[in-house]
């Protein structure tokens, strides 16, 4: 263990303002890593977590998934990625908005993602 670290936020949620107390603990110690660089890692972490795992859990409803055997939910996971990353690399900012633009007009959205020409 190099160090711990606290984080506190305030919070507001429907108009309540929360003060919330969060801990992580590192094995870089202070030489390596400053406060500034542990904020840079933590937010660095949660913006991952926010970009890609909770497009992927609440967009596309992968904890709802009935896929468990096998290498199908691993296989599934990656055609969620490409599909975000797609649609990102086409320029959309919301996952969820993009699927709703491009439900009834798939031809059109494959070739927005270079998948055929027509």
């Amino acid at each position: 263990m190099g160090q711990v670290c606290r984080l506190e936020r305030v919070v507001t949620r429907d108009g309540q303002e929360t003060r919330e107390v969060a801990y992580a603990i590192t094995s870089a110690g202070p030489e390596w890593a400053d406060a500034g660089a542990l904020l840079d890692w933590w937010r660095g972490h949660w913006h991952i977590e926010n970009r890609v795992h909770w497009v992927r859990d609440v967009t596309l409803g992968e904890d709802g998934s009935r896929i468990r055997t096998e290498s199908a939910p691993e296989v599934m996971a990656g055609l969620r990625n490409v599909a975000i990353s797609l649609l990102r690399l086409a320029g959309a900012s919301n996952i969820a908005e993009a699927l709703r633009e491009n439900l009834y007009h798939v031809p059109r959205l494959l070739t927005t993602l270079g998948i055929v020409n027509l």
